[in-house]
């Protein structure tokens, strides 16, 4: 058996004895340090239950599933149905209508091209039951990380600095010329991606802010074959709870 096979195994079994637990009443998974915690209470100063490593968080996302609790963690949800496989190629030109955010916060549909972002193409999709595999709200919560990205100015960068805060010149606040305004928006993608956390964050870069297609972000990221879209719309949940979307 090769180590990559045996370190997959052991990930899963270490993911099943997290799922049983957390199907416990009252049991949830809490963010560590470079790890996660099955925990029986809200009180962090117990002693969790199990300790589980990046690789059973992502065998936990893609079975039973997760669901982000508000204020921080995942507890068990049930896990989605089996999706169709995605379109190899990215998307090309292609109309239809994608999720955006108003000035009151309200997600509405508007007419747009869907081959634009790897998210609105996602969002166009259905699974086998008929359902988009993206909610409004999660596209929304996408397409809003990804223009934050476009507006800093630094579309095309694959490797970015997200810890540096904005800064002020003159005297006034920032976001006042373009060059402060991107800054700004720069520090708006280190807060949303921080609040994602860490083993979701990843898929974001690459989905949202590279324009990534989805079966290549898979690879990239060393994620299993078609359970891209499970780790993507988990990170979407959370990154929606950041705006406040949800």
């Amino acid at each position: 058996m090769g180590d990559g096979r045996l370190m997959d195994e052991i990930a899963e079994r270490l993911a099943a004895r997290a799922a049983a637990l957390l199907a416990r009443p009252g049991c949830w998974l809490d963010e560590g340090d470079k790890t996660y915690l099955v925990r029986a209470s809200p009180d962090r100063r117990r002693k969790p239950l199990l300790r589980i490593d990046e690789a059973a968080f992502h065998a936990l996302v893609r079975a039973p599933g997760l669901r982000p609790l508000p204020a921080g963690g995942y507890a068990l949800a049930p896990a989605p149905p089996r999706p169709s496989p995605p379109a190899p190629a990215r998307p090309g030109v292609r109309e239809g209508e994608r999720a955006v955010v108003e000035g009151d916060g309200r997600v509405v549909m508007r007419r747009a091209n869907l081959g634009e972002s790897p998210i609105a193409w996602l969002a166009s999709r259905r699974g086998p039951d008929g359902e988009p595999w993206l909610t409004p709200t999660e596209a929304a919560a996408g397409e809003r990380l990804r223009e934050e990205f476009q507006r800093a100015g630094i579309v095309g960068r694959l490797t970015m600095a997200w810890d540096a805060g904005p800064r002020t010149k003159g005297g006034r606040a920032a976001g006042v010329d373009p060059a402060e305004r991107g800054v700004d928006a720069k520090a708006r993608i280190a807060r949303a991606l921080s609040d994602v956390g860490p083993g979701l964050r990843d898929i974001l870069e690459h989905v949202c802010l590279r324009g990534t297609a989805l079966d290549a972000a898979e690879r990239t990221l060393g994620i299993p074959r078609r359970s891209g879209k499970t780790v993507l719309k988990l990170a979407l949940q959370r990154l929606a709870q950041h705006y406040r979307m949800a």
